[in-house]
């Protein structure tokens, strides 16, 4: 009976000890999760690649003109990426600071600036990926992305259409 009594101490001290551990552990000693932005899976990598894939069946060629779109626009959109995670952190910086309008003004009309040209490369490279479909593939998209536009616009992501002119 002795044995089971010292492993049931061992035991609960032990959880008492991880308890008190993890408790005195302040969110400063996490680091931050990173950022999400929409743009993260554009086109056609990570879990957009098998997504579409699998529902336009893109064949083995496709797949490779596609990776090979990807990997001449990525290195040009990645500096984009970081110069608009770095006007967000400054204006969190004056969200949580002492407030400047002109600084934020500045930050905000830089921010409008990158965003102008990410949706320009996005663009271009929805284009050429586009280009690689088959007719049918096309058609398919875009019945997927009407698809999706109605689901964003039913959970409130988007305004919805502009009502047709009454005359």
């Amino acid at each position: 009976m002795k044995p089971i009594l010292s492993r049931l101490l061992i035991a609960a001290a032990a959880l008492f000890l991880g308890t008190m551990l993890a408790q005195s552990q302040t969110a400063d000693d996490t680091p931050p999760p990173p950022p999400v932005h929409a743009h993260h899976d554009f086109g056609m990598r990570g879990p957009l690649m098998g997504f579409y894939a699998a529902k336009l069946d893109l064949t083995d060629a496709q797949k490779a003109q596609m990776k090979t779109i990807m990997q001449k626009e990525g290195p040009a959109m990645k500096p984009l990426f970081q110069q608009s995670r770095q006007i967000d952190q400054q204006l969190r910086q004056y969200a949580e600071g002492t407030y400047d309008e002109a600084k934020v003004q500045a930050l905000a009309s830089q921010k409008s600036q990158v965003e102008a040209q990410l949706a320009v490369a996005h663009t271009r490279i929805h284009s050429e990926m586009f280009q690689v479909l088959t007719p049918e593939q096309q058609t398919k998209m875009k019945e997927m992305e009407a698809n999706r536009a109605v689901r964003m616009q039913a959970r409130g992501h988007q305004a919805p259409p502009p009502a047709p002119d009454q005359e």
